[in-house]
């Protein structure tokens, strides 16, 4: 196994050169037959031997071939070590409502968000992240793991049909997160993103906001959606789009983004909040803030790793190099 690829091309260049060496000696062995030089002993020059010419071209060849190995950074044999994991536990709420089908955001605001939840977690990665999924309701999609794949599978299987029908309840989401961490224990840093369009139908936010503060809950929330908003598209049974969702009195609704409300619920407990972009600048806003708070210890795991052999390697071309110099 080699650990760094990359670096072929130093390797290359060292087969390069140890052939350019052996076209060199092999044109002054056959000039030096035609002078009438032979390999065992020298009558016209006092220091002149051939066997050491062909033992410096040698030691020249293995150190340049192993010095470019090295550069691959060699690896066979396994190692087991009890490494300490450390981390932030943070927990992710996103928000699967219907309305977060509306396209005001490219391909659809849930599809935006799920897209900004995998470039978060892949920053993450010695942290614990949890998904709850919610709409009137909250379910937890995924228990806090490190396990990025495992999330991302999670999440992957998410859609609006995920917790059911309803209207976007943001006071049992947080509620169903603080239940989280009280039972996780005392927590140093408690962490949660919001990804919404903070239209809630809420009737305890408030209380709950206040309960996340008295707790210590750190929230990020990034809003979803334009504020001119966008109509809500209707899927049949098969998936395809039938047309685009009606009030009673048969005029389309329009969703629209809340951003007032998400500010205000953030800003009030000192949270932050996040303006979605394009790129992923929203993202490392966020990653950085994370950084900021104290990681805490999640206990031993046991890792399994190859042992890097290239020292070896490093070795032998010293010596090599060293022979070929002294000769």
């Amino acid at each position: 196994m080699w650990g760094n690829l990359s670096n072929s091309w130093i390797l290359f260049i060292a087969v390069a050169l140890c052939l350019l060496r052996v076209v060199i000696y092999g044109k002054i062995t056959i000039l030096m037959r035609k002078a009438g030089f032979g390999f065992k002993d020298n009558k016209f020059l006092l220091h002149y031997s051939s066997v050491r010419r062909l033992l410096r071209t040698l030691f020249f060849c293995i150190g340049t071939l192993a010095l470019g190995l090295a550069f691959l950074q060699p690896q066979w044999g396994k190692k087991e070590e009890a490494v300490q994991q450390q981390g932030r536990d943070l927990f992710i709420l996103l928000d699967v409502s219907k309305s977060m089908l509306a396209q005001d955001m490219e391909p659809s605001r849930l599809e935006f968000a799920k897209k900004k939840i995998k470039q978060l977690v892949d920053r993450l990665a010695t942290d614990r992240v949890a998904l709850v999924l919610f709409a009137g309701r909250p379910i937890v999609q995924c228990p806090l793991t490190q396990d990025i794949e495992a999330f991302k599978l999670f999440l992957d299987q998410t859609s609006y049909e995920t917790v059911g029908s309803g209207t976007t309840a943001l006071d049992v989401a947080l509620q169903k997160v603080i239940e989280q961490f009280e039972r996780a224990g005392n927590k140093k840093s408690k962490l949660a993103v919001i990804f919404t369009d903070g239209e809630d139908f809420s009737h305890n936010l408030a209380a709950v906001r206040q309960q996340a503060q008295e707790n210590g809950l750190f929230i990020f929330a990034q809003g979803l959606g334009s504020l001119d908003g966008a109509p809500i598209p209707v899927y049949d049974q098969h998936g395809k789009k039938s047309g685009v969702l009606k009030d009673d009195d048969g005029s389309i609704v329009i969703s629209r983004l809340n951003e007032s409300l998400l500010k205000n619920l953030v800003t009030q407990i000192g949270g932050v909040y996040i303006t979605p972009t394009k790129n992923d600048d929203d993202i490392e806003k966020i990653y950085a803030k994370v950084q900021r708070f104290e990681k805490e210890k999640f206990g031993k795991r046991n890792m399994t790793a190859k042992q890097e052999q290239y020292p070896w390697f490093i070795g032998i071309s010293y010596i090599c190099f060293l022979l070929e110099w002294i000769l």
